[in-house]
């Protein structure tokens, strides 16, 4: 629900954009800005300085298809496509939430666009130090839509955690 209404609310202030920046004061604009500010990552920090990730990582792609991997994660939960990420635990530690702005508007397999949030519950044998190995479902064609982030460096900003197991519509808590 928070990512739906955040959606909205940055359309919202996309498509009314020119009209807010005339009135100066607008409640209902202060409110909007408000709401968007709490539940997106945000890409200022307080003093207007640009937000720097907590993390810039090296990423690559694994799926379930390929030797030795499984479709359960460390935890023991059931890995899930676009969303699932092995990192070294001593780096990102396992239960968090990440966000990952490269991966934003990306698409998803039941054809939806993605919104850029990741789940660090998964390590692996050649994840070490600063890398991120990033799920994409169950054969080697599901890596097609995010191949161009395969051996590139992303940007990682750590927004909370989660308990028990991530699931593909998992709600995003706030740090």
């Amino acid at each position: 629900m928070k990512r739906i209404l955040a959606c909205l609310a940055t359309v919202a202030l996309a498509v009314c954009a020119p009209q807010v920046q005339a009135r100066q004061n607008d409640p209902s604009a202060d409110a909007l800005g408000a709401l968007i500010d709490r539940l997106m990552p945000s890409s200022k920090s307080p003093d207007s300085e640009p937000k720097k990730a907590d993390w810039n990582l090296k990423a690559t792609l694994y799926h379930s298809g390929a030797p030795g991997v499984g479709t359960r994660d460390s935890l023991g939960c059931q890995t899930v496509a676009m969303r699932t990420a092995a990192t070294d635990p001593r780096v990102v530690r396992r239960r968090t939430i990440m966000f990952i702005p490269e991966t934003v508007g990306m698409k998803m397999p039941d054809g939806s666009s993605h919104d850029g949030y990741w789940y660090a519950s998964d390590t692996g044998g050649a994840v070490k130090g600063a890398r991120i190995d990033l799920y994409t479902g169950s054969n080697r064609a599901s890596m097609g839509p995010i191949m161009k982030l395969n051996m590139k460096t992303v940007s990682v900003v750590n927004v909370g955690t989660f308990e028990g197991c991530p699931k593909a519509g998992m709600q995003v808590a706030s740090r």
